[in-house]
Formats: structure tokens, sequence, C-alpha cells
């Protein structure tokens, strides 16, 4: 008897550890997933899909750089800066950028004289937005009825407007209500000009419409520039 009490002490501390264990019932993980640099967001309007993504951040000597493209299927429909330098040279280029941008359709854009650095850092952030742009869901429908896309876009040129500065004429193209892009057709051999023609057409891609500032230094060109743009609109079908 005197040896049964020990092995029953024995016994029930042995199974003491096995009362005091419980299963955890928390199915929560401490595991976190970080998300992607760029997490592309997609809208649906219209039977269009639009992604909007985001670039890198580029930091350059002169502040960090970063583009937010947007995209209808596969094209480059708007670009816009989240992060630039503050300065003169900055602020002048990146309309001219942007512009290029729409009409290159890809990150093969000129570096604006005077702000080299950010021009290098812009191109940068719009490579890695259209690297990472998921590949157009809707590019087998559009394939299979190209006559629809087709019948969207149109293209009508403005009147071409006389000025004191030379004759001032815009081309338009539109994806259906949208003004899609403008491409000047005649145009002033003026310094002012060139460099007023981007923001122009800057200005009138965020608009939607002919009613946008005229440019400092370059008013009568860009009185030109609005009336052309108007007569495309008026002329459109």
């Amino acid at each position: 008897m005197k040896r049964a009490i020990p092995v029953l002490v024995l016994t029930v501390a042995g199974l003491i550890p096995v009362w005091r264990y419980a299963p955890s019932t928390d199915t929560s993980s401490t595991t976190e997933v970080a998300e992607p640099a760029s997490t592309p967001s997609t809208s649906t309007s219209g039977g269009t899909s639009n992604q909007v993504v985001a670039g890198s951040t580029i930091k350059t000597e002169k502040g960090p750089v970063q583009v937010e493209v947007t995209f209808d299927g596969d094209k480059i429909s708007s670009v816009r800066m989240l992060q630039q330098p503050n300065h003169p040279q900055t602020k002048a280029a990146v309309p001219k950028l942007i512009a290029e941008t729409l009409t290159a359709q890809s990150a093969d854009v000129d570096a604006v004289s005077g702000a080299t650095i950010t021009s290098e850092g812009y191109v940068e952030s719009l490579q890695a937005a259209i690297d990472a742009k998921p590949a157009s869901s809707s590019s087998s429908s559009s394939s299979s009825s190209p006559s629809a896309s087709a019948a969207a876009s149109q293209v009508v040129a403005g009147s071409a407007v006389d000025t004191e500065k030379g004759t001032v004429q815009v081309e338009v193209t539109f994806e259906g209500d949208k003004i899609d892009a403008v491409r000047m057709l005649q145009q002033p051999n003026h310094p002012q000009t060139k460099a007023a023609v981007p923001k122009l057409i800057a200005e009138t891609l965020e608009a939607q419409s002919s009613d946008i500032d005229a440019v400092s230094g370059a008013t009568i060109t860009s009185d030109g520039y609005v009336e052309s743009l108007q007569a495309a609109i008026d002329a459109k079908g």
C-alpha cells in the first residue's frame, strides 16, 4: 500500500501538464504580408476598364519624383504627379514631360532642358508604372471587334487661326466624348510658342474643354489655340 501512494502521486503529477494544456482556438496569424510598392486599381465605366498605377518613388538631388499613370486599356490616357521637387524648373518641365508621354505612349521621352535630373526621375518612375501595369483583360474582346474601338475614336482638325505671330491650328483625337490627345498642325516658330504649347495641351486634357488659361508670355498663341480647339470640339460628330 505504501508503494501505491507514490505511484499514484507520480501519475497525477504527470497528468497536470495535460490538464493545463488547452488547444488554441485563435485562428489569426502573426505573419504580415507586405503590399507591393504599386497596387493597380481598376475602375470600369461604360464598358471600358481604366487602371491607375503609381510608379516607384525616385529620390533625386532635387527631391523625390513619383508619377501616377491612368491606362485606358493599353493606352496611357493621363499622367499625374504624386511627388515632385518644388523648383521653378520642375514646374515648367512637368507639363512638357506629360505631353510628350501622351504623344509617345511610352517612357521614351526627351529630358527637358534645365530640368535633366527631374526628367530622369520622371522617366524612371513612369517606366516602373508601365512595367507594373497588369495585362488588359479586355485585349481579347477588343481584338475580336476592332471596328467597335475604331468607331469610338475620332480625329478632328480645328480651323486654322491667323494671328500676329503666325497661323495656329490644332488636331484633336476624341475617344467617345473624351479629348484623348491634342496635336499641333500649325504653330508660330517662336520660343514662347514652343514653351507654351505643351502647357496648353496638358491643361486641355485636364479640363476636357477649351476653358483653359492663356500662358503668360504667349497670349496671342494661346488665344489662337483656344479658338482652333473650340472649332474642333464644335465640329466633332
